[in-house]
């Protein structure tokens, strides 16, 4: 395809199997979407040819915890749903990685209500804060984009494969352009 026509057919190549391993986790992250609210719009989003998730090697987005490794909780969680969520979080392969994804999963937003978590955290351990209400496509690309950074540095997962959750919050960097068409009413 293009590596194997480039080298001779008498040679090999030789690397570390810490970065082949953790190449191979990176190109391959699986979400299981936990969308519930208007964040789960924008997480659509992120999958559609505009953005384009496949990009970073996760677009396979699994709906079966035991095929995932990547939760991205989308929207307000009620108190209801809290224990449903842990246990999809529980069912989930090690290693195991979430994205807290708009303010109300990472925060509660606007709902200051008895009914609403507020924050994920307090129940899952959440790798990446991704804030906004909606946050933008983009913006959860760089959460993915994060996550992707940790696992080419992090190496092999400790004995048991538990870790510490990361903590990163990840600030808007991008500028908002109009639609590259222009929209006119023909009279």
């Amino acid at each position: 395809m293009g590596l194997e026509a480039a080298l001779p057919p008498d040679t090999f190549v030789t690397t570390q199997l810490r970065r082949v391993i953790n190449w191979a986790r990176r190109s391959s992250l699986w979400p299981m979407p936990f969308a519930t609210a208007c964040c789960g719009i924008e997480l659509m989003a992120t999958a559609c040819s505009r953005y384009d998730m496949a990009r970073f090697g996760c677009e396979a987005v699994r709906f079966s915890p035991r095929q995932s490794d990547l939760m991205i909780v989308a929207g307000r969680v009620s108190t209801k749903m809290m224990p449903v969520l842990q246990r999809i979080y529980l069912q989930m392969s090690e290693p195991k990685w979430v994205i807290s994804m708009g303010a109300c999963a990472s925060t509660g937003g606007v709902f200051d209500t008895y009914a609403v978590v507020q924050g994920v955290d307090q129940f899952i351990p959440v790798d990446v804060y991704v804030p906004g209400c909606p946050p933008r496509p983009e913006q959860l690309l760089e959460g993915i984009m994060a996550i992707q950074k940790h696992i080419d540095e992090e190496g092999l997962p400790p004995a048991g494969g538990k870790r510490v959750p990361l903590g990163v919050s990840i600030a808007p960097t991008h500028q908002v352009r109009p639609q590259p068409v222009g929209v006119s009413l023909g009279v």
